[in-house]
């Protein structure tokens, strides 16, 4: 689908929930995507983009940064310790905070550098034992301890699991970031970003339907 017509969705959801379409960040989600596809979509006019894998941005992102200065890359996949320093380096923000362990090491990296990316914690709302995400009832807490480390803290990010209803999903996330007086909601893709907009995700992760199927390498 044309980025124009993914734009226009976004615009018209925003219209229905009475929301501005610039409180929107449409993350084009690049991961495993040839590097033609890629130049397409920039040259469209997108700045900001999304991977999962740390190793797979690093070999991806700076020969286009070349090119465009103006990019903005979003880690969005689950990130090891040990790869948090590069992420950091590589990324203007980072969605998948799950742990103390990965946010006491983003705290230790911060101070050395002086800079940090914005950070979001992960949620898994639906209580996944395979998916990363802190759990709803452990959310709180969670946020408590991020802030404690004085990190730059934006809010939070699901992904529902796939046989059931998001919206349920997405309105616990809004739900946990409102009480905790977080105003950025990462939630809603390829399939489900309307919904996600009708209640109140600032940041959509739309893959498929900008870029269409993935091509594993």
């Amino acid at each position: 689908m044309p980025l124009a017509d993914i734009q226009d969705k976004i615009r018209a959801s925003c219209d229905r929930a009475g929301r501005q379409y610039a409180d929107v960040t449409l993350i084009a989600v690049s991961k495993v995507q040839p590097d033609a596809r890629v130049a397409a979509v920039l040259d469209e006019g997108q700045r900001i983009f999304g991977e999962n894998k740390v190793q797979e941005a690093a070999g991806k992102w700076p020969a286009f940064r070349l090119q465009y200065d103006d990019i903005k890359l979003h880690m969005i996949g689950p990130l090891q310790t040990n790869k948090a320093r590069q992420a950091m380096e590589l990324a203007q923000a980072i969605h998948t905070v799950d742990r103390p362990k990965l946010a006491t090491t983003i705290a230790r990296l911060a101070q050395e550098t002086g800079a940090c990316p914005d950070l979001f914690i992960q949620v898994n709302t639906g209580e996944e034992p395979q998916k990363a995400g802190v759990l709803p009832a452990e959310a709180d807490a969670f946020v408590a301890q991020v802030r404690a480390l004085d990190l730059p803290l934006r809010g939070l990010m699901c992904i529902p699991p796939v046989d059931e209803e998001p919206a349920l999903h997405f309105a616990l996330l809004a739900k946990i970031a409102a009480r905790n007086g977080l105003a950025g909601l990462s939630m809603g893709m390829s399939s489900d970003f309307e919904r996600a907009i009708a209640l109140g995700a600032t940041h959509i992760r739309v893959g498929s339907a900008i870029f269409g199927d993935r091509v594993p390498a």
